[in-house]
């Protein structure tokens, strides 16, 4: 019989196969015989023993595969334990080689590296640990190869995601089948057990090396604990304060119900907080900021009192000086402008119960800004200090007296019977100021200007409003000669802002477009001429309809703003002009220029900018009228800038003329194109033998001067023969048309014819 291969399966024992036979036998025989008797009789007996022994050979082969069913079965069951045991485990296992490679490993170890466990096998396992942990590891394996014995150590294992977990490493030294040694290792994940450690000791740190003091006590209120910190700050050591309760350091400053108002919001909420005045070991009494907690069980049950607190002693203090600083000036000591202003309303308030008055006085020195640049801002200093100090004598307990910054001052008189009752008040002050300031070096001296505000006034009034009024006073006193007081005037006060109120809405006028121009005609009477237009300015106000320029121009009479609207003015003449060109009416245009705005250096270049947006206007169909009392303002100006236009082509009249003081020198440098005769003169002069003799002497100069001459207010027809007869041809007023749109002034125009009686005159 040829022997089995070197690597073939063991053969079982001659007793085991006898007791197969057997088994096999046994089943055999409870067989049915597959052959009749019949032809077991016909086989050769050899046949038939081979024929017995293929049948019982089957039923051993049969029986062998059961018997390798149920190992395999029983293979399959353990290599499952296995799995359980080993790869499963809620550890991680891994062996290592001489050179530090990693053999088999579980997938516990796998998980815990955050890789899978191909990607470990043949790896160094000094690849995973951390850079700053390499040192230990090398240790570890240093003593296990020398000691033989287990050993453990703690480092950190680096994820292939960057983060890192804690591991417990133990590992025994055992040989490997190549005779090398190798190791094998239980790794543990402590990571949770080491970040609870960092916390405790992070408190640790916290308790002992926090600048805040700390108290802990047990239910009772014994202290069981302290810090550094509280014996830095309250002197007491430990060992004298442990058992004792926190009220050893009680200043006596807290009433009691302050802690039992503590104790109370501690018991319902667990938590109090605020500010308490303490006692040190050595007597002295310090601020604290405290927090106190109740420290609770997983139960919810407190177990402690934690107390932390700090020392604010130095922040108290230096919050009263900033308190100080806050509301009281620093140079004289004297409350400032924002404690004057809580003064002020807490005394108008009294006052409004009292039925009394108080004053406002609005103090500012005069002189002082010399002593500053003279002798230099020391002495000013002193000056200040000195002048708070003798106002500060002179009024009255209960008063108050502040300063307002710089060199003002500003004084709350209460209790008055009536405005007469603070004048004695007012000359006390006047005086006090006035006192000399002796020096080593020099004396210095100034005065006062005074101004008073009263309140109640006869409608309400706030408290910044009631300085500004004392302020205005103040100024006014200064313009009549400084050293006195000065009494606001309500009635005047109301009148400028109504001013100012009239200024803000024609300003928004213009801006809204809601001025207009309309035109009156000028003619020639004898020969129905239409000479020219002149613009008028009306207000289409949305309120109260169209007003005429007495409603507004006044108002603006002598500010920037008259020159605004007169530039506008001229600007929709000419625009106007131009429209009119285009319906083939051409005609002159006369516009009105005021005082200010004649004066402007830049007027001339503010007229070639105008007519340079209107290149389709003729400027010599652009006259402009002036008042004859603002050209003599400035004859040399105004006679240069006429010169300057009329190199433009633009001509000048002058509007009212024989109304002012006027001299035929003057008359004679102000080459004007026209004079206009004023309505006053034409108005009576159908009466009056004196105005017709003057409009003779105005006709007479103009053709003296070579102008022509207009009449202003022409009303009927017998006012145009009048004039007719006196040499005055030209005119307009109501008795010829009033001023009216530009839409309508074409048809007008063209349909217009002169009274039948001019012709003839």
């Amino acid at each position: 019989m040829d022997k089995l291969p070197a690597h073939a399966a063991p053969q079982p024992s001659v007793e085991v196969r006898l007791a197969l036979r057997q088994r096999a036998e046994s089943r055999f025989a409870g067989l049915p015989e597959s052959p009749t008797a019949a032809q077991l009789a016909q086989m050769p007996l050899a046949m038939r023993h081979l024929l017995h022994e293929l049948q019982v050979h089957q039923i051993e082969l049969e029986m062998q595969n059961e018997e390798l069913r149920r190992a395999q079965t029983t293979l399959d069951t353990e290599r499952a334990h296995y799995f359980d045991f080993y790869d499963l485990a809620p550890v991680g296992y891994c062996t290592l080689d001489a050179q530090g490679l990693i053999g088999q490993v579980n997938l516990t170890t796998a998980r815990l590296m955050g890789v899978t466990r191909d990607r470990l096998v043949a790896r160094p396992l000094s690849q995973f640990i951390v850079a700053e942990d390499h040192d230990v590891f090398y240790l570890f394996r240093q003593r296990l190869l020398e000691s033989g014995q287990t050993v453990s150590c703690e480092l950190r294992i680096k994820r292939i995601d960057g983060s890192f977990v804690w591991v417990s490493l133990a590992a025994l030294a055992v040989p490997a089948d190549d005779g090398s040694t190798a190791l094998r290792l239980v790794l543990g994940d402590i990571t949770e057990r080491k970040q609870a450690e960092e916390k405790l000791q992070l408190a640790a740190s916290v308790f002992s090396q926090t600048g805040e003091g700390i108290i802990v006590t047990d239910l009772r209120g014994n202290i069981v604990e302290v810090n550094d910190a509280f014996t830095r700050i309250t002197g007491y050591s430990r060992a004298e304060v442990l058992g004792r309760n926190p009220r050893l350091l009680s200043s006596g400053r807290q009433a009691p119900a302050v802690y039992l108002a503590l104790w109370a919001e501690l018991t319902e909420t667990g938590h109090w907080s605020g500010e308490l005045w303490n006692r040190r070991k050595n007597g002295e009494v310090y601020a604290e900021l405290l927090s106190v907690s109740a420290v609770r069980d997983t139960q919810g049950v407190v177990q402690r009192y934690v107390a932390m607190f700090s020392d604010i002693s130095q922040s108290k203090s230096h919050q009263a000086q900033l308190e100080h600083m806050a509301y009281y000036d620093v140079l004289t000591g004297l409350p400032n402008r924002v404690l004057k202003a809580d003064r002020l309303q807490q005394a108008m308030a009294l006052t409004r119960r009292s039925g009394k008055l108080l004053a406002v006085v609005y103090i500012d020195l005069d002189g002082f800004k010399s002593i500053n640049d003279h002798y230099g801002h020391a002495a000013g200093d002193q000056m200040l200090i000195a002048v708070a100090k003798h106002m500060q004598a002179a009024m009255r307990e209960g008063d108050t007296l502040a300063r307002v910054g710089g060199d003002e001052f500003a004084a709350v008189l209460l209790d008055l019977e009536n405005t007469e009752a603070c004048l004695p008040l007012l000359e006390r002050l006047l005086d006090s100021v006035a006192l000399p300031l002796h020096l080593p070096e020099y004396t210095l001296q100034v005065s006062a200007s005074l101004g008073v505000s009263f309140y109640p006034q006869a409608q309400e009034i706030e408290a910044d409003q009631l300085l500004r009024q004392a302020d205005q006073a103040m100024y006014q006193a200064k313009l009549s000669g400084k050293d006195r007081y000065q009494v606001f005037d309500t009635a005047q006060d109301i009148s400028l802002r109504s001013w100012h109120e009239d200024l803000s809405h024609i300003h928004q006028a213009l801006g809204n477009h809601e001025f207009v121009l309309y035109y009156q005609p000028k003619v020639n009477m004898r020969t129905g001429q239409v000479m020219g237009v002149e613009a008028l300015i009306r207000w289409q106000h949305p309120a109260q309809g169209l007003l005429a320029p007495a409603a507004f121009l006044p108002v603006i009479e002598n500010h920037p703003l008259a020159i605004e609207v007169g530039e506008w003015v001229m600007d929709a003449a000419l625009t106007q002009m131009e429209l009119w060109q285009a319906q083939g009416v051409a005609l002159p245009v006369s516009v009105n220029v005021g005082a200010l705005q004649l004066q402007q250096p830049d007027f001339l270049a503010r007229l070639k900018a105008l007519l340079a947006r209107h290149p389709l206007v003729n400027p010599a169909h652009l006259e402009l009228e002036i008042l004859e009392t603002s050209a003599l303002q400035d004859v040399v100006y105004v006679s240069g800038l006429i010169e300057a236009c009329r190199q433009l082509g633009v001509t000048f009249a002058l509007d009212d003329f024989g109304t002012g003081y006027s001299s035929l020198i003057y008359l004679k440098r102000l080459r004007v194109a026209l004079l206009k005769i004023d309505q006053g003169f034409v108005r009576d002069m159908l009466h009056d033998p004196d105005d017709q003799a003057i409009l003779q002497g105005i006709v007479g100069l103009a053709g003296a001067f070579h102008c022509a001459v207009i009449a202003e207010g022409v009303e009927t027809v017998a006012h145009g023969r009048l004039l007719l007869q006196l040499g005055c041809e030209l005119a307009q007023g109501f008795g010829i048309a009033k001023p009216m749109p530009a839409a309508d002034l074409p048809a007008w125009a063209a349909g217009w014819q002169p009274d039948a009686a001019w012709r003839e005159a």
